[in-house]
């Protein structure tokens, strides 16, 4: 018999089924030290700016289904259907196997496992059904801690929700689709609307030529012998969710640029053209299917009159860059808890990560920014909600939601691919590899500030809205009013914003719209949020006591007071 050398034997150890341990008494290569559990089961409502926010905003009558979606979307199934949904993405089937054409997109289950809990939560149009006062505001809310999944089916019940103000102005279509697309039922088959249980809605404006500027589409709507009915042909560049079961689009009708409801399936049961050319390769948002469109004798109906189809839609555009600035919010938040689960479990240099000065002054600087974020979200569903209702009989909600809307959108969706990369580096080289998800929110960042318009069309929008509105700079003083005296830093960034104003330009735009949420953030932080928030936020923000990246607050900030809050549970 051959003898195997004492220092080769090894055997299996009962703690770890299958694990090796050398003989000699020296631990296994492989024992596993010094890494953090997995994250999930978490709860994603487990933040104290959000709950407040729900509250002061009108809502507070929704916390107990905030706290339980918050608790089935940290949970370990739901962080699953989020991983898989981005890693099989959606497919293109243009033909059958007959060779019938179909223009179908196939999801994982996992996407529709997602979509079904977001419709019947009410995070699609439901809350235009809803007459209880913050009804918008629990929608964003629940966006707030769902989202903590992942973002790409956020898409359709975006454009769902924004779909129903602008059919209101087609009451004849409102009576017959809105009712479908408020319903919380999600029924994802292709079939003819008024037939289904609930619906979605999708939007296609923009085409290759012309991107932002879609005064300059070419899709040609030609009018029928029935009123109403027109026929579309043209080639959008940019439509997303393809599924969904009607859309409103843009096209040029003989009295100019109009919008038009186009249905996937006809009322008599017929396929509507619809020819999926191609889904998009994109960056991120791939559990989303994005595609081009082909228009050839598409059956429309118009909404609004014609030559008035930006006004027309433009609602539309409003609510969807809600959703941007609460996406971005969202993705704030979630890499900030990934972050800190990271921390408070890694040690280095002899302490454990949330321990070391630096690491904290990283994690505070973050947390500040995601405070601002959720608070200014909420207070821009609040006014969405107040604007829609009688309570806004002055309209002074509607314009501070004009303006407040499209500066939240330049703003917190800038900061955003920012946070996610410093977030990610918190994860060192753990954070740079894909199965720690930090790498899907990394590239999901930069979308939000693209979607919707792009960081110069929404600086360009609130020049717009300032000379040809001229009650929103009132409404958006009127505001930061409610905060004066209470920080001198504040004040003087208040006069500063007023002299920006009267010497405007279209080149500083950018520069402009950056003060304004600044300011905005600041004064609703120096309200509603703890000292130590508020103090850092307007020493770094306003009082110019910072750097060029986070992590560098001033020595004399409360970064415990700041991290106590912002994550309760061991800090």
């Amino acid at each position: 018999m051959v003898s195997i050398p004492a220092q080769k034997q090894s055997a299996v150890t009962p703690e770890r089924p299958g694990a090796t341990q050398e003989l000699s008494g020296h631990h296994a290569t492989h024992d596993v030290t010094n890494q953090p559990p997995p994250p999930a089961p978490y709860d994603a409502s487990e933040d104290t700016a959000l709950l407040e926010g729900l509250r002061r905003e009108g809502a507070g009558w929704a916390e107990e289904d905030i706290r339980r979606l918050g608790l089935r979307a940290g949970s370990v199934e739901a962080q699953e259907w989020g991983e898989l949904a981005n890693r099989h993405e959606p497919v293109l089937r243009t033909h059958d196997r007959y060779g019938h054409r179909v223009d179908e997109v196939e999801f994982h289950p996992s996407w529709h496992h997602l979509m079904r809990v977001a419709v019947a939560e009410g995070l699609a149009a439901a809350p235009w059904a809803d007459e209880r006062p913050g009804a918008h505001v629990a929608r964003t809310a629940g966006g707030l801690v769902w989202g903590h999944t992942e973002a790409g089916h956020g898409c359709p019940t975006s454009m769902t929700y924004a779909a129903v103000p602008v059919l209101r102005r087609q009451p004849e279509l409102a009576k017959v689709y809105e009712p479908l697309l408020t319903s919380r039922e999600y029924d994802p088959e292709l079939r003819v609307p008024t037939e289904k249980r609930g619906l979605l809605a999708g939007m296609g404006m923009t085409e290759k030529q012309g991107g932002s500027d879609v005064r300059t589409n070419t899709t040609v709507a030609t009018p029928t012998a029935e009123s109403g009915v027109y026929t579309l042909r043209g080639h959008k560049w940019f439509t997303s969710a393809p599924m969904c079961d009607v859309f409103l689009v843009l096209a040029q009708a003989p009295g100019g640029l109009s919008c038009f409801l186009v249905p996937r399936v006809l009322p008599d049961g017929s396929r509507n053209t619809f020819r999926i050319q191609r889904l998009k390769d994109k960056l991120g948002n791939r559990s989303n299917a994005s595609s081009e469109p082909e228009f050839d004798g598409t059956v429309a109906w118009l909404v609004g009159p014609e030559g008035r189809g930006v006004k027309t839609i433009i609602e539309m555009v409003n609510c969807t860059r809600l959703d941007c600035v609460m996406s971005s919010a969202t993705l704030m938040r979630k890499t900030l808890v990934e972050a800190a689960h990271h921390v408070r479990h890694r040690s280095a240099f002899g302490a454990r990560l949330i321990d070391q000065p630096l690491m904290r002054n990283v994690l505070a600087d973050l947390a500040l920014e995601s405070e601002a974020a959720t608070t200014l979200t909420l207070r821009l569903a609040g006014a969405a909600d107040r604007a829609v209702r009688a309570a806004d009989a002055d309209g002074a909600e509607a314009a501070f939601r004009r303006i407040a809307t499209a500066v939240g959108k330049y703003w917190v969706t800038k900061r955003g691919p920012a946070f996610t990369a410093e977030a990610l580096e918190c994860l060192g080289g753990n954070g740079y590899v894909e199965e720690s998800g930090m790498p899907r929110h990394y590239r999901e960042a930069p979308l939000l500030s693209i979607w919707e318009g792009s960081g110069n069309v929404n600086a360009l929008d609130v020049l717009r809205a300032l000379s040809r509105e001229p009650g929103t700079a009132e409404a958006l003083f009127a505001e930061l009013a409610l905060a004066q005296g209470a920080d001198a830093r504040l004040d003087a960034a208040v006069t500063r914003l007023k002299a920006l104003l009267t010497a405007g330009s279209e080149a500083g735009a950018r520069r402009l719209v950056e003060q304004m949420a600044l300011t905005l953030q600041a004064s609703l932080l120096v309200r509603h949020a703890p000292a130590a928030m508020a103090d850092a936020f307007c020493a770094s923000r306003l009082g110019g006591d910072w750097g060029h990246a986070f992590g560098t607050l001033p020595d004399a900030a409360d970064v415990d007071g700041i991290l106590e809050r912002a994550l309760p549970g061991g800090v």
